[in-house]
């Protein structure tokens, strides 16, 4: 039993990752949450090799960032992943990213999955040994705690 989020394997920031202001930019966030997905999809056995081999996929359907510290050139990266919630066709999850060494959370991602069968490109159930597998993880992670960013609804906050 894993009752800890998956641990990604750890990133540095990059040269071309970094923008007009001197941090990690935006899209780059984006591509690391992402490469750990990729890992974690592999982990459960829905990443590339089941994409090519079995007709199914799984596609974004939302995302919610929080970028919270800046990152700089150079800096090591650690993400873990967090399964919130799954059903038959969808996946929630929940991502932090942290200063490697320094250990401060960088930003945070919260996704919502579809699984797909390519031919048609609709969304289809998941196979029943995806479906043992996802329910393995939810009951590993069902005792995590739940970051309060969790659902949050952006907007302007007036007082």
């Amino acid at each position: 039993m894993q009752e800890t989020p998956i641990v990604c394997p750890q990133k540095t920031v990059d040269p071309a990752w970094i923008d007009y202001n001197g941090h990690m930019n935006m899209a780059y966030y984006n591509l690391i949450f992402d490469q750990c997905v990729d890992y974690v999809y592999d982990h459960i056995g829905i990443g590339a090799e089941y994409a090519r081999t079995t007709g199914g996929s799984c596609f974004t359907l939302e995302i919610h960032v929080n970028y919270l510290q800046e990152l700089v050139l150079g800096d090591p990266v650690r993400v873990t992943f967090q399964l919130l919630d799954w059903d038959a066709k969808r996946l929630h999850y929940y991502e932090e990213m942290f200063h490697a060494e320094k250990g401060y959370l960088a930003a945070t991602s919260e996704q919502l999955a579809l699984h797909v069968n390519m031919e048609s490109r609709r969304s289809a159930a998941f196979p029943q040994h995806i479906q043992e597998k996802l329910s393995q993880l939810m009951a590993d992670h069902a005792s995590l705690p739940r970051d309060e960013r969790v659902g949050h609804i952006m907007g302007i906050r007036r007082k």
